[in-house]
């Protein structure tokens, strides 16, 4: 019953990736890498971009957390963010029974 299958659609399915590798105009410049791009230090980069991120991010969350303030205390209950935020005792005096329910 699948017989047709295995020459038609089966094999189209098998070489998924729009089939072989052809010639290319070599003057051609993409930013994405162009035809098949495969650089050979891919996972060193990766590491580097997300050393960077971590080391960005880092300072900008210290930042946050210095500077966080709420005029008006939240209603339902504490926000993620008051647990490590300076100034949350200080704008949420209920703050200590918020955290112990």
């Amino acid at each position: 019953p699948i017989g047709w299958l295995v020459g038609t659609t089966f094999t189209r399915i098998a070489k998924m990736g729009g089939g072989e590798r052809f010639d290319y105009p070599k003057y051609v410049w993409s930013p994405s890498g162009g035809w098949w791009a495969n650089p050979n230090n891919w996972k060193l980069n990766t590491i580097k971009a997300a050393i960077g991120m971590v080391l960005v991010t880092i300072p900008i969350f210290y930042a946050s957390t210095q500077l966080e303030r709420r005029p008006i205390p939240p209603i339902n209950g504490p926000i993620l963010s008051q647990q490590w935020a300076k100034h949350a005792v200080e704008d949420d005096p209920s703050l200590a029974e918020k955290l112990k329910a």
